[in-house]
């Protein structure tokens, strides 16, 4: 049977089992969170983002959520720099044009800090002069660092990403390090 696992995954872990840099002090990875044997990540979160991310033991599951043409959503909180106009959240909704090509429109709405959210260690640096704001921000497409790309591209740099759902799966009621088993869907 198809094993998926909903795993939260905490900041500073990479989405990989082992750590192949050749650095003196090892980096978290999912391997010490993950018990399952012979599950694989179905995409990626990088090390500085923080959130859902699905492993599964099928290959067709996998390249259904992780491919791109597939056109799976992928909704994320992200907290920004600054407090963004309404005319730059719909450069957002149109697509904005990175330095590999334009993106796909995006859904992307102001949300108020979620009253759920746990604290990141580190924390976000603090600027009692600059303010920020949280977005809710729904892509369909998985480019390297794409949704800090995005804000950048319209002047507000992401201090915090957060992603909270893919496709039908969310991350509801699982805190940083914890996941747990579904049933999966026939790929």
């Amino acid at each position: 049977m198809t094993r998926l696992i909903l795993f939260n995954k905490p900041y500073a872990v990479l989405s990989q089992f082992t750590d192949k840099s050749n650095t003196d002090s090892p980096r978290a990875t999912l391997s010490d969170y993950i018990t399952e044997k012979d599950v694989y990540p179905a995409g990626r979160l990088d090390r500085d983002s923080e959130g859902l991310l699905l492993l599964t033991d099928d290959g067709r599951l996998q390249a259904r959520i992780s491919n791109p043409r597939f056109k799976l959503p992928k909704t994320y909180l992200v907290q920004v720099e600054g407090l963004p106009t309404d005319d730059a959240l719909d450069k957002l909704r149109r697509g904005v044009t990175l330095k590999d090509g334009p993106t796909r429109p995006a859904q992307v709405r102001r949300v108020p800090e979620p009253a759920w959210l746990w604290p990141r260690t580190p924390p976000v640096r603090f600027r009692k002069s600059v303010p920020d704001c949280w977005l809710e921000l729904t892509i369909t497409e998985g480019r390297n660092r794409q949704v800090r790309r995005m804000t950048a591209a319209i002047g507000h740099p992401t201090l915090r990403l957060i992603r909270t759902r893919i496709g039908e799966w969310r991350l509801d009621g699982l805190f940083p390090g914890d996941w747990r088993a579904l049933p999966a869907p026939r790929s």
